[in-house]
């Protein structure tokens, strides 16, 4: 069985899509940090944004491993170093390079093949895995998704801090939905959930109870 958790920035993918995994018994797979590897990859080489081929070239080129205990690239362990404001800053224009996502998604549909699976990302029930068994848009408020971050990065919830988080936030969302390859958008066939007034667990619960069914099915 294959779970496809799509959603926009900050709406809780990576800890829910964790939290599933282990209560099925399922791998996990996170897309996004796979592509905060080449961003990471893009930034330390010094290639400019604008510098396409050099971009497409090192998605190709990078062995990275994303599971739930860390990321490696070239072997080396960058899971904390991904998260890094500067890897954030730019992981929206470098992973909305049509060669960028192709390459990632040689690995990630390779990923999907390999058994039980839950899948977290922008475009997996759309591209990545389309015939997913179970498909879910996770989403939540733009301002419930600022409070979320501002407490993950442990800085102080102030109203400039969580105006800032939000707009950026915001402007992130646009990028994913408008940009020409894969955008981010709710597979017809995905459940919908807000996570704006929900925990984590019960996330997790209504998940877990829509892949039981679809197994009893």
């Amino acid at each position: 069985m294959i779970i496809a958790i799509d959603g926009p920035a900050g709406a809780g993918k990576s800890t829910v899509a964790r939290e599933v995994a282990r209560a099925l018994g399922c791998a996990y797979l996170d897309t996004g940090a796979m592509y905060r590897a080449v961003t990471l990859r893009v930034i330390e080489q010094g290639v400019a944004p604008d510098d396409v081929a050099a971009i497409r070239r090192i998605a190709a080129e990078a062995d990275l491993v994303a599971t739930e205990d860390r990321v490696t690239l070239d072997g080396r362990d960058v899971s904390a170093r991904i998260r890094a404001d500067d890897v954030t800053d730019a992981v929206a224009a470098v992973s909305a390079l049509p060669g960028v996502r192709r390459a990632m998604f040689v690995l990630q549909r390779k990923a999907a093949g390999l058994g039980d699976v839950v899948i977290e990302g922008r475009d997996i029930g759309t591209n990545v895995a389309p015939d997913a068994e179970i498909k879910v848009f996770l989403t939540a408020s733009p301002a419930e998704r600022a409070r979320r971050r501002v407490r993950q990065k442990g800085l102080a919830e102030t109203p400039d801090v969580l105006r800032r988080i939000e707009a950026a936030i915001v402007e992130r969302d646009a990028k994913d939905s408008t940009r020409s390859e894969s955008p981010l958008v709710q597979a017809p066939d995905a459940v919908l959930i807000d996570s704006t007034e929900m925990t984590v667990d019960e996330v997790v619960a209504a998940i877990v109870s829509l892949a039981e069914r679809g197994e009893a099915t």
